[in-house]
């Protein structure tokens, strides 16, 4: 992982250096890479990864609304940090698909629970899996796995190239995918959020309509709180 901040504000790039190493550290995790820039033209300069990034709107030069859409445009996977006074801006940065809007002066709290959701979002989109089945092992990023269905004895994990048959049972499937980004519908339905089309109270159809999972009555208000704060994630 990567993180870039992007910001003209000596004292913001300071601060969000030391609340995104403070949240490392007390997450015990080790802190990735940070770069900062003062302005738009260096930031869309760099060739460099650029998977989390905290991007100030008002700037000398290009401002971030342009710089954002730009970054989008070559990666529509970075997860982009609006940090700015001013929310008339808002309207506009959400056009390009900013994941969070932060206010200065930033709150430590909210953004500990924003970079919570980041990270969360970004090991979803980066985590592969292995599917073992009886001829080999098959490795897969989980954001390409449509649905785990078990039909009968078998455990078929539908993916966007082609179905697998599993040797591991639903449970297995239930504790290995990302928690964030997948629920169990049914007892024979694991789904990925990403992948639904629309749903009913009854059934999930998925990936533009070529699969549908069922959707146990019980669990229908457990489901759509749960989609609804995925979306809220990826927005």
């Amino acid at each position: 992982m990567r993180i870039l901040i992007c910001d003209d504000d000596t004292l913001i790039l300071e601060q969000l250096q030391k609340y995104i190493k403070n949240y490392f550290s007390n997450n015990h995790m080790k802190c990735p890479e940070m770069t900062c820039f003062s302005d738009g033209e260096s930031l869309l300069e760099d060739t460099g990864d650029k998977d989390i990034l905290f991007l100030d709107i008002e700037m000398p030069g290009m401002n971030g609304i342009y710089v954002g859409n730009e970054l989008k445009k070559a990666n529509e996977k970075i997860i982009i940090f609006i940090v700015t006074s001013y929310s008339e801006y808002l309207d506009e940065a959400m056009r390009f698909r900013v994941f969070r809007y932060l206010s200065k002066p930033l709150d430590k709290q909210r953004f500990f629970r924003n970079m919570k959701d980041a990270v969360d979002l970004y090991n979803t989109m980066t985590v592969k899996l292995p599917i073992e089945t009886k001829q080999g092992v098959h490795t897969v990023p989980a954001s390409s796995i449509i649905a785990v269905e078990a039909i009968g004895r078998k455990v078929i994990v539908h993916t966007i190239l082609r179905d697998f048959e599993s040797v591991h049972n639903m449970q297995y499937w239930l504790e290995a995918l990302p928690k964030n980004c997948f629920f169990q519908t049914h007892r024979s339905f694991i789904i990925n959020f990403e992948h639904i089309t629309d749903f009913d109270r009854t059934l999930v159809h998925m990936a533009d309509n070529q699969f549908d999972a069922y959707l146990t009555k019980r669990k229908y208000s457990a489901f759509k709180e749960a989609y609804l704060l995925y979306l809220e994630s990826t927005r």
